[in-house]
């Protein structure tokens, strides 16, 4: 409910403080005293579209506040809740939105003294305010929320619907998402099919690239050493050293026994040479064996090794990956070559969530033809007061495209005329008509608003007598349930308020200049029989205007 409005330099206000209350507040003045200046002032502070030029003329800003008092559950918690602004929750409690505007066109919001944006204002106001004119068309003119009021009048579940839904539109991303990777997939397929093929054939495991180049090395460095080592032995061989050694030694003993023991010493040395020379030369002999390679493995050696690396170099990765990128590979050809077996059974999938879809929605669209036969009769009943009794209202529903909420799409028409053909609320009624049905259709789709405001801008407009009377009436049964403001021209909707305001204008004099000015005053009883009464009589009151404006409010 909506406690207060502060408002401060905005248009022709200055200073204005008006304290709403439960029940039915009625507004009322002469044309442009400015009853349309206070709508525009909580539009801003409720984040609407609105004109720009709100702040008075010679002031550097304009600032509106609104208190609003939440019941506990308020929908608007959650709102505050996900703005970061702190509320009684589920208890409840105040909330107090600011909002200033600057003559330079900036503007700020708070809600509860943290800043915040105009789209918090709005997805506020949403559950806040409700405004309802001849040129709404946030609300009951608006086709495209025809639906969910109906819905909200029929009072049946759509969660299974909205379950049913996420669950079909599940499946159906599923198979799409696998056939756009089968069909990725696809294109790549060749070069897929010949990388596997290409790894598998070479087999390369890890770590055996550093055997290899080891291996390698190991045989270039023999073929560079291998011809000294040979022509060591060759050295140290019968036609070499040892073959010298040993002809010494023949002809030192040929002579020995004639040189008196002086060839002893060097016969044992060449001896012990002899011996030693056996040995390196076996030594050699096994260096050189060792050495010794077949030139087609060290050819077979870097044929496999540079394959490895040039495969590595090819697929961007380490030689020692090479067996996990050629598993991965895999991995993706294999998907592909099941992809056909998984797309049957993703489509079997989706078949059988659209069927279970298609059920719950057609058993939607049944209560939805039942609901809409009851607003119709409901309608018709409310009509028949506001002098209405000849106009046909209809609730059209028919095909749309599926979405959470069904497959049906439900517009409000209406025939003002006997055998006129049916159309748009907006488009076919006239002004008078238009304000009569708009609250007729309201009295049929309010059930509990607790914690709503509901704001009717001139919805009586163009109806007077008895029909004004019923449109009071009616405004007087929402507010029952929820709070109302109405501003209104007749007399009849303004004796029914629970709390009456005069918007007047008047002309004062400030710093040499003369200014226009508006301000909000309440009414006690006794003024409020003179506003209605003027509202009867206009400008000249009389005393039977009084004794009809104490006739018209009920307990006087």
């Amino acid at each position: 409910m909506l406690i207060s409005l502060d408002i401060r330099d905005i248009l022709i206000i200055d200073r204005l403080s008006l304290a709403l209350g439960p029940g039915l507040n009625v507004l009322t003045g002469e044309t442009g005293a400015g009853k349309s200046i206070l709508l525009d002032a909580l539009g801003m502070v409720l984040g609407w579209k609105g004109r720009a030029d709100l702040v008075r003329q010679g002031a550097e800003k304009g600032e509106v506040t609104a208190v609003f008092d939440l019941p506990p559950g308020h929908p608007a918690v959650q709102v505050l809740e996900e703005a970061g602004v702190e509320v009684g929750g589920e208890v409840g409690g105040e909330l107090i939105l600011r909002r200033l505007a600057h003559s330079d066109g900036r503007r700020q919001a708070w809600a509860n003294d943290r800043r915040v944006s105009a789209e918090v204002l709005r997805n506020l106001s949403e559950s806040l305010v409700e405004l309802h004119g001849q040129h709404d068309d946030r609300g009951l003119l608006n086709p495209r929320g025809h639906r969910a009021l109906l819905d909200a009048f029929g009072g049946y579940d759509l969660a299974p619907l909205r379950t049913f839904w996420g669950q079909r539109r599940q499946a159906a991303e599923a198979l799409e998402a696998a056939e756009q990777a089968i069909a990725r997939a696809r294109t790549e397929e060749e070069f897929l099919r010949h990388a596997v093929g290409e790894l598998d054939k070479l087999a390369p495991q890890p770590g055996e690239e550093a055997v290899l180049d080891a291996k390698r090395r190991m045989m270039q460095g023999a073929a560079r050493i291998r011809e000294d080592v040979s022509r060591a032995l060759a050295s140290l061989a019968e036609e070499g050293a040892e073959g010298r050694m040993r002809d010494a030694t023949r002809w030192l003993e040929g002579v020995s026994d004639r040189a008196e023991g002086r060839l002893d010493e060097p016969l044992a040395a060449l001896s012990r040479a002899l011996i030693e020379l056996s040995e390196a030369q076996s030594g050699v002999e096994s260096a050189l064996h060792a050495l010794d390679f077949n030139p087609a493995e060290l050819e077979a050696c870097e044929e496999r090794l540079f394959a490895i690396r040039a495969l590595a170099r090819k697929y961007g990765t380490a030689p020692d990956d090479l067996a996990r990128e050629a598993d991965s590979l895999r991995a993706r050809l294999n998907a592909l070559d099941a992809g056909e077996a998984g797309l049957a059974q993703l489509n079997a999938d989706l078949k059988a969530a659209e069927a279970v879809y298609a059920d719950e929605a057609a058993l939607i669209s049944g209560k939805r033809a039942v609901a809409a036969s009851q607003l119709d009769t409901a309608m018709a009943a409310e009509l028949a007061p506001l002098k209405m009794e000849r106009a046909v209202f209809r609730s059209v529903i028919t095909a749309a495209e599926p979405g959470p909420d069904g497959q049906d799409q439900v517009t409000f028409t209406v025939a003002t005329n006997p055998g006129a053909p049916p159309g748009a609320l907006n488009k076919i009624a006239s002004g008078g008509e238009l304000s009569r049905f708009l609250l007729a259709l309201k009295v049929c789709l309010t059930g509990g608003g607790a914690g709503l405001t509901m704001i009717f801008d001139e919805i009586d407009r163009g109806v007077g007598g008895a029909t004004a009377d019923a449109v009071g009436r009616r405004l007087q049964a929402l507010s029952e349930n929820a709070q109302v403001l109405v501003v209104t021209h007749s007399p009849q909707v303004a004796a029914l308020g629970a709390h009456h305001w005069r918007v007047q204008k008047s002309v004062v004099s400030r710093a040499g200049q003369e200014i226009t000015l508006s301000t909000v005053v309440p009414l006690a009883m006794e003024e409020r029989v003179e506003e209605i009464a003027r509202m009867l009589a206009g400008d000249r009151v009389t005393d039977a205007a009084r004794q009809a404006a104490l006739a018209l409010i009920p307990g006087t």
